[in-house]
């Protein structure tokens, strides 16, 4: 059953009328179960808000999101192979640092699987994609956390039975059930396959996302494998991967490559040995270092893609990659040279400028944010000084840090109204809110994934430098919801 406007309109007044009742208890669970963000300096952790207003799909159309995701995150990876191999090069290493650099030019040429990407989209007008992840594609566990406890807490509250709890959580499907089942894939696809019965979830300690790694350590565990999270500084073995006093067959990384290079990251060096050397040799390590397909120049051929042949045919891209594109994907260009600086400073509303390997948004630079406070506080730090946009433009179209800038149509989105608990307080704010969905590459079939869906006061959505996570809820369970809500209340 797919919810009506006139039912889902009930649902949303329903729980927001009644979040005084349950939004404590949301907010405190999802924390208790891992929804938060640890901090670097003490492990201390810090909650990540959670909506008391989920997001409802279709499962139809949550389907052709995911199956958008899998055709541009493959051809991404093409094209990032394509652009390694010829003389535009440096577009892809001029960004990385050494060891990045290192390893993308000592494996592009067989990397073929990625067992998990995420790729992140605004919906306006249409579903558009923003950008691929493809390094360490985060937050499996914290959509689980977000919809399965968002079930339960509403669900009690209006007094559905465990059974049709647990129910419902099986039909809204799992992030990290899918991540699993990709693990093993990927793993199978180097052991003949075998499965791995034995696996390390590799991070730093205090991980800004340690808590979730602890969560899908915990769900692994359900589903079957040994697993553990274990830290670079744990790890030892010339024969095999051991810590905790065992050898593990597969090693799911949740490290940034970069981080191996910082000289305080205890047990780096036998990371980076592990990294380049044949996948296998001691363990498998799945995703492998793939910095070259999240760089956002890599992205923009995507966008030219569509109008250059040529290009789109020596990359290898298919009919079906190209009509993704084409659907999903907004005019990206990489940003260099005088006119295009000119049209971009003449039309700051129309326009994003990204660094081209970044992360956490913290070198995007939104036109039509240019008079607001986070603007100038972006700007400053990356320039250590206020520009305005034509300044900005200027410094941005030579600036070589990361490989330069990428300039991108603005998607049009607006902040949608929704009850964000933290704590306590349940309150009401208007969040700008993306969709990222989930994809395997290289993998027979792609396991069942779903999506995520983040919220910002802001036009730049990212969980750790502020903002909440809202349940993803397909529109059949909601539906369950709403009849038990309708129930409760007779």
């Amino acid at each position: 059953m797919v919810l009506s406007p006139a039912d889902q309109k009930e649902l949303l007044a329903a729980l927001e009328n009644d979040a005084a009742r349950f939004g404590e208890e949301l907010a405190a669970t999802a924390y208790q179960r891992g929804l938060a963000v640890t901090k670097k300096e003490d492990g201390s952790t810090k909650p990540i808000p959670i909506t008391a207003t989920p997001v409802i799909l279709p499962a139809h159309e949550l389907a052709r999101r995911q199956k958008l995701a899998a055709h541009i995150a493959s051809a991404t990876l093409k094209l990032s192979r394509l652009v390694l191999s010829g003389e535009r090069a440096g577009l892809v290493l001029d960004g990385l640092s050494p060891l990045e650099r290192e390893l993308a030019k000592a494996t592009f040429t067989a990397l073929a699987t990625l067992v998990t990407t995420r790729v992140d989209f605004f919906v306006g007008r249409a579903v558009m994609a923003l950008e691929v992840n493809a390094t360490i594609p985060a937050m499996q566990g914290y959509s689980d956390i977000a919809a399965h406890t968002f079930l339960e807490v509403v669900g009690r509250a209006w007094g559905a039975s465990a059974a049709i709890i647990d129910g419902w959580k099986k039909q809204n499907g799992s992030n990290a059930r899918a991540l699993y089942d990709a693990l093993q894939a990927g793993y199978a696809q180097v052991r003949a396959g075998k499965a791995a019965r034995t696996v390390a979830l590799l991070c730093r300690r205090n991980d800004a996302q340690l808590t979730e790694q602890r969560y899908l350590c915990e769900r692994f565990g359900e589903y079957g494998a040994d697993a553990d999270v274990v830290f670079p500084d744990e790890l030892s073995g010339d024969d095999a991967v051991r810590a905790h006093a065992k050898a593990y067959e597969l090693v799911y990384r949740h490290v940034f490559v970069r981080r191996l290079e910082e000289a305080d990251l205890a047990g780096a060096e036998y990371v980076k040995r592990l990294l380049l050397e044949k996948n296998g040799t001691r363990a498998v390590v799945l995703n492998l270092p793939a910095s070259q397909v999240e760089v956002k120049a890599v992205f923009a051929l995507l966008s030219e893609a569509q109008e250059d042949s040529a290009l789109a045919k020596a990359a290898g891209l298919t009919a079906d990659e190209l009509q993704a594109i084409a659907e999903a994907v907004p005019w990206t260009r990489h940003f260099r040279g005088e006119a295009l600086r000119a049209r971009v400073a003449a039309e700051p509303d129309r326009y994003v400028l990204k660094r081209s390997w970044d992360y956490g948004g913290r070198a995007v630079f939104v036109g039509r944010t240019r008079h607001e406070p986070g603007f100038a506080e972006r700007v400053k730090a990356a320039y250590g000084q206020a520009l305005d946009w034509n300044q900005v433009c200027a410094k941005a179209v030579e600036d070589p840090v990361g490989g330069g800038f990428v300039v991108q149509e603005v998607v049009e989105t607006s902040p949608q109204a929704h009850l964000l608990c933290s704590g306590k307080t349940q309150l009401p704010t208007g969040l700008f809110v993306d969709f990222s969905t989930y994809a395997s590459v290289g993998l027979a079939e792609q396991p069942a994934w779903g999506g995520v869906c983040r919220g910002s006061p802001s036009h730049i959505v990212n969980i750790v430098g502020g903002g909440g996570v809202l349940p993803l809820i397909c529109s059949e369970v909601a539906a369950g919801l709403l009849a038990s809500h309708r129930a409760w209340v007779k």
